[in-house]
């Protein structure tokens, strides 16, 4: 089953881009977590990381936002 979202990240590029983006910095994120102690540049990269991801998502919520202003469509 396709979903609008799914649609959006075919059709949006730059989407697209960025949610590949998230990915690869949750994945590194994850693999910090599992540690059980962390260095301090591992502690800063991990506070980076989340920074990151943040700044990440809220570009993708925006550009959701303008498709579903654009196109009446609702993307979950």
């Amino acid at each position: 089953m396709v979903t609008p979202n799914d649609v959006l990240l075919t059709a949006n590029d730059q989407l697209r881009k960025l949610a590949q983006e998230h990915l690869q910095y949750s994945t590194r994120l994850e693999s910090l977590t599992q540690k059980r102690y962390l260095s301090e540049d591992e502690k800063l990269e991990e506070v980076r990381l989340k920074k990151l991801k943040l700044r990440l998502k809220d570009q993708m919520q925006t550009i959701e936002r303008q498709y579903r202003q654009q196109f009446g469509t609702h993307v979950a």
